[in-house]
């Protein structure tokens, strides 16, 4: 077994000799055995337990068990105390997802106080099994057939192609004992259904099941790196052309999961594609997805940007990404005209300060360069064919008389021009 292991954790490149690593030590069986197998191959490694306080005496038995280990082993232990069952009613969850934020959220924060690279976790492949009858019974794309990986971030699975049966063998072989969680052995969750009562049954139908599986698992996971290889995320595509794909809706999930859109949006994106329906949006907690004109395109969701007063000349900073630069030109016989979109040159005598740029209002009216008497700023932007993202976006440079003198890398106003009567001109630049 510990060759296959060290043979696993060298073909994935999971664990450095000259690096630390915790180790989550419960006290079962796959723990005590990760702890022993790792510190047997030579690695740098501490344990840390938690105990989520929630079996009574054998909650501090499990403790104790595991820091008498690390005692024995010479390892470093660490340890924290949880109150699950208040953090589970505060944040309404359930007791298992309040357990594992707690853990996961503990062991990042000690493997960044200690200098650890990885946290060393004992799933192994019976796990693996479990993982993905779960995700096939919750309904899953092919990214659930491939179960956990055997690298999460700095999590670590140095078990997932060990079975639970050679992990048993091994620890009694070595005559080492270790605890049981009696919570494990009653079937009032899914994954303990699924271990106590389903992979039993499959394993009456079929001895080899948990083995097929796993080769089934390792097929998947080279077959998801042949598909994300050819379907990468879009931030805008052209919906003739998608509908061209050989599967267009899960062309649409294999680009749009990693945005937040959960498979039924996706399911209601793709059959919207070929209805028509410019303007229609969907949101996720972090980006949407507008149809505009037979594409489809993908942005972050906007953050309304606040107004900036710009009280005189000299450089302005309106966010992370775009400065405005003002400059007030006397000498105008040197001076050369630029044409580009993202300055303005406005004559000076005809803009009143303070300036404000500012997002689009519903109703703002703008006269452009070049066109008698003003139109609605929004039905100016529909001309230019702008999608209702880019409407959003736009901003403008307002005077102090409420008059819009610019539509950012647009186009100035028209009441604003320079003439032969100029006498100095305020040249606006725009920086991203």
């Amino acid at each position: 077994m510990l060759n296959s292991i060290a043979d696993f954790i060298n073909r994935h490149q999971l664990l450095l000799s000259n690096k630390l690593y915790l180790v989550a030590l419960s006290g079962g069986a796959d723990s005590v055995a990760l702890l022993l197998v790792l510190k047997e191959l030579g690695y740098n490694i501490e344990a840390v337990h938690c105990n989520f306080l929630l079996r009574g005496e054998e909650s501090y038995y499990d403790e104790h068990f595991c820091e008498s280990l690390c005692l024995r082993e010479k390892v470093k232990f660490h340890h924290v105390h949880f109150d699950t069952k208040t953090y589970a009613k505060l944040h309404k969850v359930s007791i298992e997802m309040a357990a594992r934020e707690l853990r996961y959220r503990y062991f990042e924060q000690l493997r960044k106080d200690i200098g650890a690279v990885g946290i060393c976790v004992a799933h192994h492949l019976d796990d693996q099994v479990e993982t993905v009858l779960m995700n096939i019974i919750r309904g899953t794309g092919l990214k659930g057939l491939t179960g956990m990986s055997p690298r999460n971030g700095y999590v670590i699975r140095p078990f997932l192609e060990t079975s639970k049966y050679e992990i048993m063998h091994w620890l009694s072989q070595r005559k080492q004992s270790y605890v049981t969680d009696s919570s494990n052995l009653v079937d009032n969750v899914v994954r303990n259904k699924i271990r106590l009562n389903v992979i039993p049954l499959l394993k009456d139908i079929n001895p080899c099941v948990t083995d097929n599986i796993s080769k089934m698992v390792r097929r998947m996971v080279e077959v998801e790196r042949i598909v994300s290889s050819v379907v990468v995320p879009f931030k805008e595509i052209n919906i003739d052309e998608l509908l061209k794909e050989p599967s267009p809706s899960y062309t649409l999930y294999l680009s749009l999961k990693d945005y937040g859109f959960n498979s039924t949006q996706i399911d209601q994106i793709a059959f919207s594609l070929d209805k028509g329906l410019t303007g229609k949006i969907w949101y996720t907690d972090t980006h949407q997805l507008l149809f505009n004109r037979r594409r489809v395109i993908v942005e972050p969701l906007s953050k309304d940007r606040k107004p900036i007063i710009l009280p005189e000349t000299g450089n302005y900073v309106f966010n992370s990404d775009t400065t405005f630069k003002l400059e007030l030109i006397t000498n105008l016989n040197s001076y050369q005209i630029e044409r580009l979109k993202n300055i303005a040159n406005l004559d000076a005598d005809k803009v009143s300060f303070p300036l404000i740029i500012r997002q689009v209002h519903e109703g703002d009216r703008f006269s452009p360069f070049g066109m008698k008497g003003s139109k609605l700023l929004s039905d100016y932007m529909t001309d230019l064919k702008m999608s209702l993202f880019e409407k959003r976006r736009q901003l403008v440079v307002e005077d102090a008389k409420g008059t819009i003198i610019w539509v950012v890398n647009k186009r100035p106003s028209e009441l604003c021009k320079i003439s032969n009567r100029t006498n100095k001109i305020l040249r606006i630049e725009v920086m991203s």
